[in-house]
């Protein structure tokens, strides 16, 4: 494992990157969009329209570390669920499957504390709340729609990737999805689909009471796909 470790870890450095990076995109455009100070709720009254907004900003982020270089190395999973599922299917080794997980962890908690550095109580205070996954309707809720539309991600992700034609548009479909999940799910869940990206949130502002669910829905909605990508 640590032979591993010393041979592999610009990767594993490079999935701490990846996810931190998302997650200041995520805190800075929330901000910017929800806050008050900065005035678009009163521009654009409308939640979904900035929902929308925010949702295309995280598309364009996702789609754009996914296709970096340095995305190019390491896959780009920026996610433990992803993690897990491409070792389910064989296609990640379980000792990087650990220190690309750690990582994740690492880079997620040090992008929402480098948000909150900048942006203070802006981040911290609602509506923004540390761009937190919160059950809003209920944890049953929240649960179905997390493993559903972890599984949706996941089976677009490995049907667009075994295909020839298709596998260029892997970022491009998953991006499209990050999308649209946080215009339309968004309200029930918070759209989290990763452990790591939630506990980001969820470790400095104290959230605790329901952080299980985001830690349990999206591998099994993800593990769900391999499963029936295997079948098929």
């Amino acid at each position: 494992m640590w032979q591993r470790a010393r041979e592999h870890w610009p990767e594993y450095l490079i999935e701490a990157w990846a996810l931190g990076m998302f997650l200041v995109s995520a805190g800075v455009f929330t901000v910017l969009i929800e806050h008050p100070d900065f005035g678009v709720p009163t521009l654009i009254a409308t939640a979904l329209l900035r929902r929308t907004l925010i949702g295309l900003a995280m598309g364009v982020t996702a789609i754009g570390l996914i296709y970096s270089p340095w995305g190019q190395r390491s896959g780009a999973h920026m996610n433990p669920a992803v993690t897990l599922t491409f070792w389910r299917l064989g296609k990640v080794r379980g000792d990087d499957a650990l220190w690309f997980i750690a990582a994740q962890f690492a880079g997620g908690v040090l992008g929402v504390l480098g948000v909150l550095a900048v942006f203070g109580e802006r981040f911290a205070a609602q509506p923004v709340s540390f761009v937190a996954t919160l059950p809003t309707h209920g944890v049953v809720v929240a649960f179905a729609l997390e493993a559903l539309i972890s599984c949706g991600l996941m089976l677009t992700v490995l049907g667009f990737s075994s295909r020839a034609r298709l596998a260029p548009y892997t970022g491009l479909a998953a991006g499209a999805l990050v999308a649209s999940y946080i215009a339309f799910e968004a309200p029930y869940s918070g759209m989290s689909m990763n452990p790591a990206r939630s506990f980001a949130s969820a470790a400095p502002a104290g959230f605790w009471s329901d952080l299980w669910i985001y830690f349990v829905a999206p591998p099994l909605g993800m593990l769900a796909a391999a499963a029936i990508h295997l079948r098929r």
